[in-house]
């Protein structure tokens, strides 16, 4: 009897330490696979979203990332804790997209705007993406407590200042970016074999006279578009596209085509073998700044099809923001309720029907209105 107890007892404590070890390989693997997702999302984004950013005469140095620390990026704390297990934004991955337009490779790093700025939010769990396009006049806190079209933070300090002022705004937790360059779009669809796109009679019009001026910069041919319809167009003429913010919708329309293009280019990269995707990426890579190193992003080309963008939209949303010249800052696109967009915006990314914004975006709601109330109406 007393042999059975201890047989009895010593199987119950191999169980428990099998039942521990499991439990511990479930969490390194959990870990693990957060860390893949997050390499994987650099595939995506670098060779799905590596698009419209047009920028002019960039150089062909070596391509460059840089490593965002969390503490320099205005991480709020509540949302920090949104982000652990059990909140909101847990198992997501938020990356910005910025495209900038700059006459160096220098300038890929500070001292232009970014004319482009999404934000691409990766469910890691399914690997559904959702894109927000940032409107570039957006009136915002710059990060630095100055307040100004939202473009400027990048000019003032590069990517790092560019995901602060996104953070403290808008409550998020990017710590990681992407900023390319016009040649590497043009590489990208070209290596593709070019994308798919549906070009109206307003756009056919401006879609070759932007064709024109690109051209003409970089001493390069172009081929003309010459109907409408859904057709296959090559990176220069994509990059055009891109460009078009003429026949109704200015910006926000502009922004609309740039995530076309990003779908478009999502749906002919998963159409494409392993060793054209990584060539491509090779010929690309000398335009892009990222918080990725190119060695990863490499490692993880083959997983691109596990990634899908399920959704797409734009902020300030369009019943929550105006327009209007506010004083010297120019012509400003203006959230009407900045709270009120950042609740939208949680819920659109997070599905998160109860966020509470934080103090922070409700001091910069009232210093928006301060600024910005006796322009508009």
């Amino acid at each position: 009897m007393a042999s059975q107890q201890r047989n009895g007892g010593s199987d119950e404590g191999a169980r428990a330490r099998r039942a521990a070890r499991e439990q511990q390989a479930r969490k390194a693997k959990k870990k693990n696979k957060l860390v893949i997702f997050g390499i994987e999302l650099a595939v995506i984004v670098a060779m799905v979203c590596v698009l419209i950013f047009v920028m002019k005469n960039t150089s062909s140095e070596g391509p460059s990332y840089t490593v965002l620390e969390a503490e320099n990026v205005a991480i709020n704390e509540k949302v920090m804790a949104e982000k652990q297990e059990g909140g909101t934004m847990h198992g997501y991955m938020n990356v910005a997209l910025f495209g900038v337009d700059a006459t160096s490779k220098n300038q890929l790093y500070k001292g232009s705007r970014s004319d482009s700025i999404m934000i691409a939010s990766i469910n890691l769990d399914t690997g559904d993406i959702k894109l927000v396009s940032v409107y570039r006049d957006t009136y915002l806190n710059l990060g630095n407590d100055t307040y100004s079209k939202c473009n400027a933070a990048y000019a003032k300090q590069g990517a790092e200042q560019a995901v602060k002022m996104l953070n403290m705004n808008l409550d998020m937790d990017i710590e990681n970016f992407i900023t390319v360059g016009y040649m590497g779009l043009k590489e990208v669809i070209d290596g593709l074999g070019g994308i798919y796109l549906d070009i109206d009679e307003t756009e056919l019009k401006h879609i070759n006279n932007y064709q024109i001026t690109i051209a003409k910069d970089y001493k390069i041919d172009y081929n003309e578009v010459t109907h409408t319809g859904y057709q296959l167009v090559d990176g220069l003429q994509a990059a055009a596209y891109c460009r078009i913010r003429y026949g109704g919708g200015d910006d926000f329309k502009r922004a609309e085509r740039q995530r076309e293009v990003i779908k478009a280019i999502e749906d002919q990269a998963k159409k494409t073998d392993l060793g054209t995707l990584t060539k491509t990426f090779n010929e690309a890579v000398d335009d892009i700044y990222m918080s990725f190193s190119s060695d990863y992003v490499l490692e993880m080309l083959k997983d691109i099809a596990k990634y899908k963008i399920v959704d797409e939209n734009g902020f300030p949303q369009e019943t929550l923001r105006t327009v209007g010249n506010i004083g010297a800052k120019g012509s400003c696109i203006v959230p009407r309720d900045l709270t009120a967009n950042v609740v939208w915006l949680h819920q659109f990314l997070f599905e998160d029907q109860n966020y509470e914004v934080t103090t922070d975006v409700k001091q910069y709601n009232e210093k928006i209105k301060s600024d910005t109330d006796k322009y508009v109406e």
